[in-house]
């Protein structure tokens, strides 16, 4: 019966992870979902919408993640939702870990057999497990895009800036011709330069909130230009060779280090591998020693060891550049 539940457990999870997703297409429409190339800025303006109430709505689905990281059990969520631009609030996250919790623990509890405090804990850890994979994998997908087009957003500042127009004209042009997520990271940077905040200190916010050490490179250029003056095109164009020198270095540190890493994952998920194989294979494998008193604390320590060498193998293949 232990190998079926396995098998239960995963489908939860997985269905879980869809659950979230689809609640979040439901409330906001398919022009979010990261892989849309729409311009949701734009977007939003085509249909009438104000500009100063894009911004507002932009800079609140944006800023808001923060604002809560105060809230317990929310920290956690609190920076990869940020990264992430997650346009669900913070009380909206809660109530959406605990809803998905509820669903999971009827699920246990319709298609499994496990007792009570079991389904408990299972049915919470998928509840916050499930909604922090589903943002993770947003923040990660979306810092990724980010940093391709960023130097082509900074070389079209270059070529707008060549042509004679002034900085904040070439910052809207990049938030109208790139594609999202950096187009509207720059046309919320473009309407607050409109009403009146330096583009330096945007750029800085922006920078810090994404926490990407290219985007704080072009902030303290332009704020240095800014300050001291100089020709702006000449500083970003060797920015942007700078940032593109970057992106291949860590193509090729990625690639060379892609084989330490598979490594690193086999051998961390190896033992649990191992464990639904004797259960699929030979379910009675553990009768003879399940009864014995040091069976349940072994089970803990060997829980413990394995959660280590995550972090273990993680910090032996997570190369700094």
């Amino acid at each position: 019966m232990l190998n079926v539940e396995f098998i239960i457990y995963g489908a939860i999870f997985l269905g879980v992870v869809i659950l979230v997703e689809g609640v979040y297409l439901v409330a906001f429409g398919k022009s979010i979902r990261l892989n849309s190339r729409v311009n949701r800025r734009l977007q939003m303006l085509d249909k009438g919408q104000r500009r100063e109430e894009v911004l507002a709505k932009l800079r609140k689905e944006m800023d808001q993640h923060m604002e809560g990281a105060g809230i317990p059990l929310y920290s956690m969520l609190a920076d990869r939702a940020q990264k992430a631009a997650i346009a669900f609030t913070p009380n909206q996250l809660i109530l959406l870990m605990v809803g998905v919790t509820i669903a999971a623990f009827l699920g246990l509890s319709a298609m499994t057999e496990t007792g009570l405090p079991v389904r408990i804990v299972l049915a919470v850890g998928f509840g916050v497990g499930g909604v922090f994979f589903w943002i993770n994998s947003k923040a990660k997908k979306r810092l990724a895009m980010i940093e391709e087009q960023l130097p082509d957003a900074v070389e079209l500042m270059v070529r707008s800036l060549r042509v004679g127009h002034p900085f904040s004209s070439a910052i809207s042009i990049v938030s109208k011709e790139i594609q999202d997520p950096l187009a509207t990271e720059f046309g919320i940077i473009a309407d607050e330069s409109a009403y009146g905040r330096e583009i330096g200190e945007a750029l800085k916010h922006m920078a810090e909130r994404l926490d990407m050490q290219d985007l704080r490179f072009l902030a303290v250029a332009v704020t240095i230009q800014q300050q001291s003056g100089g020709n702006l095109a000449e500083i970003l164009e060797g920015l942007a060779k700078v940032i593109r020198a970057r992106f291949r270095l860590f193509r090729r540190v990625k690639a060379i280090t892609a084989e330490a890493q598979w490594s690193g994952k086999f051998l961390s998920g190896f033992p649990v591998m191992a464990l639904i194989f004797i259960q699929v294979t030979k379910p009675d494998y553990y009768d003879p020693v399940i009864d014995h008193p040091l069976f349940i604390p072994a089970c803990f320590a060997v829980a413990i060891f394995l959660v280590l060498n995550l972090f273990v193998m993680r910090m032996l293949v997570n190369i700094k550049v």
